[in-house]
């Protein structure tokens, strides 16, 4: 049996996700990051991405918005605010979320707080990623 190690996800509202996994990749504020079993061990904080589990010779996805992670040996444990899957975003809402962002950066106006408009888009375009896979 390959090797494995521990997953879990936990959000304030549920256990979003524990099992065991042979691999996990996500995005961080730092870049993308691959995680196998027996990696060092790390913290980091997590940027909006898409999730990828290993399991079983399958790959699970689901967008995950942001939060932190740590990292052991054995295990991930990752803390998250929002992480989704696919079957649960409303692709309709996300599109017209990206609509509303993108206008809102392209108006220039200066009382827009930009940092939030570009996350807001960010977000939007990892839920439509999802939905084209």
């Amino acid at each position: 049996m390959a090797d494995v190690m521990k997953l879990q996800i936990i959000t304030p509202q549920e256990r979003f996700y524990e099992g065991d996994v042979s691999m996990v990749e996500l995005t961080t504020t730092e870049g993308n990051i691959g995680i196998y079993p027996n990696h060092i061990p790390l913290t980091a904080v997590v940027a909006p991405g898409v999730l990828r589990i290993h399991e079983s010779g399958e790959v699970k996805e689901a967008a995950l918005m942001s939060g932190f992670f740590t990292i052991l040996p054995e295990s991930v444990t990752i803390m998250a605010e929002i992480v989704e899957w696919p079957d649960e975003i409303d692709f309709k809402r996300a599109e017209e979320a990206r609509i509303r962002a993108e206008r809102r950066l392209a108006n220039q106006d200066m009382t827009l707080d930009i940092m939030r408009a570009e996350a807001a888009l960010k977000r939007a375009l990892v839920r439509l990623g999802l939905q084209r896979r």
